[in-house]
């Protein structure tokens, strides 16, 4: 009986509006308590300190424990003047190294980033050491809610959500090719990635709708977290680019894609770059098709920045809408990294948290310019979603986070200090 009157009350107050795309107030009020809670945290924390320091708190340790002089390397070996090797030049490559190994620019936006303030979730920066015991009361409080009563609402409305998904395409699925099942389609997706928001407790603001990516198009969209689909998807639909999964994952691909034409490929089939292409061509092509969903990066970045977008998405032809995705983290951590964490634990630590909250920018549509090749154009377009997000934009292939330094950057390294010695005479 419980049961039932607990399904029951989720089905009318949550799972219903969300179907309708309306609220009901509820998420909004707990995002007003939220914030006053977090507000209040921060000024304990603040009087807590012995010694206030008011630009440490209000400055991120992401800035860097290393302060770096960035100056050619002629000027740091500082041997102009002579014109033969000394054994000291080994001293830049070695303190270089060693900057490398402590705090490299790639390393770190594979890691959480740094709170401005303790967020009651978890303790990320030296300065929340010290808590009262108000505060180690109102945590404890928060434990108790965020695990007994967040947590199995919100496994209700994912498992609602799923279920959705999984009958609700599979039924359309079975209609012939027509504008009604392209129609009951978008409904089912819209609907149940609105109820999956919720079990998220998901606040989202989208900005400049007059934007949204059209149908013949090409989504791209810089890469946090798996939920970064059904943060777009929440405001329209798009078909999915990605590789075949088992399990769960896949009975829902293969239930998603009979009813919206999602592409997806085999293990052995995305190491065939022109297939992928061919297909992905075909798809664009055919402007009734609902725009292609593309996440360049190719792994999850954590909030901070964005790095380098592989060319194959901008060598397919077609109109580019770019996306921005930016969370804020006081809320919860939305960056999945997967070296770290599997995906069971990573949606454990994600409905667990206080809520999601992100911004999401739809960016005038781009095109390739006429003798621009296709590094130059996901540079360009790299460089408007890092701008409008406020991250930074960095040259680096996310594919390092499991992969080692090519060989190329290391000779590169060495053809500079080879030069520099022709240069002075020391050979030849």
């Amino acid at each position: 009986r419980v049961g039932a009157v607990w399904l029951a009350l989720v089905l009318a107050l949550i799972v219903l509006p969300s179907a309708l795309g309306v609220s009901l107030g509820i998420s909004e009020a707990y995002m007003w308590v939220l914030v006053k809670t977090l507000e209040w945290a921060t000024i304990r924390i603040e009087k807590g300190v012995k010694k206030p320091q008011p630009q440490m708190l209000k400055t991120p340790a992401t800035n860097g424990i290393i302060e770096r002089d960035e100056t050619p390397m002629e000027k740091e070996i500082a041997r102009l003047h002579r014109v033969d090797f000394e054994f000291s030049d080994i001293f830049y490559f070695c303190r270089k190294g060693f900057e490398a190994i402590v705090e490299d620019e790639v390393t770190q936006r594979f890691s959480s980033e740094e709170l401005v303030s303790w967020n009651l979730l978890t303790r990320t920066n030296v300065n929340f050491h010290y808590i009262s015991l108000r505060l180690s009361v109102v945590w404890g409080i928060g434990v108790i809610v965020r695990y007994c009563f967040l947590l199995p609402l919100r496994f209700t409305l994912a498992a609602i959500g799923i279920t959705s998904m999984i009958v609700g395409t599979t039924m359309v699925g079975q209609l012939p090719n027509s504008s009604v099942k392209n129609y009951l389609s978008e409904v089912v997706h819209l609907t149940c990635s609105r109820i999956l928001v919720r079990a998220l407790s998901g606040t989202i603001h989208y900005h400049n709708k007059e934007n949204k990516p059209q149908k013949g198009g090409i989504c791209v969209a810089n890469h946090t977290s798996p939920i970064d689909a059904i943060i777009l998807t929440n405001d329209g639909c798009y078909a999915m680019v990605g590789q075949v999964h088992g399990g769960l994952m896949g009975v829902i691909q293969r239930a998603a894609v009979k009813a919206c034409p999602h592409v997806w490929f085999e293990r052995s089939e995305m190491k065939d770059r022109l297939l992928v292409t061919k297909r992905l061509r075909e798809h664009v092509a055919d402007k009734s098709k609902l725009p292609i969903l593309i996440f360049p990066e190719g792994t999850c970045i954590n909030n901070t920045s964005v790095m380098m977008f592989k060319k194959g998405s901008f060598e397919i032809g077609g109109t580019i809408y770019p996306v921005a995705i930016k969370y804020d983290p006081q809320f919860g951590d939305a960056f999945w990294n997967s070296s770290k964490y599997n995906i069971v634990s990573y949606l454990l630590r994600i409905m667990t948290s206080w809520a999601i909250v992100c911004n999401v920018w739809y960016m005038p549509p781009m095109v390739r310019k006429e003798g621009e090749d296709a590094v130059q154009f996901a540079n360009r377009v790299r460089s408007a979603i890092a701008r409008q997000g406020g991250l930074t934009e960095l040259p680096w292939d996310g594919g390092l986070k499991r992969a080692k330094v090519k060989d190329t950057f290391k000779e590169e390294q060495q053809k500079n200090y080879s030069k520099m010695l022709v240069r002075n005479g020391s050979i030849g």
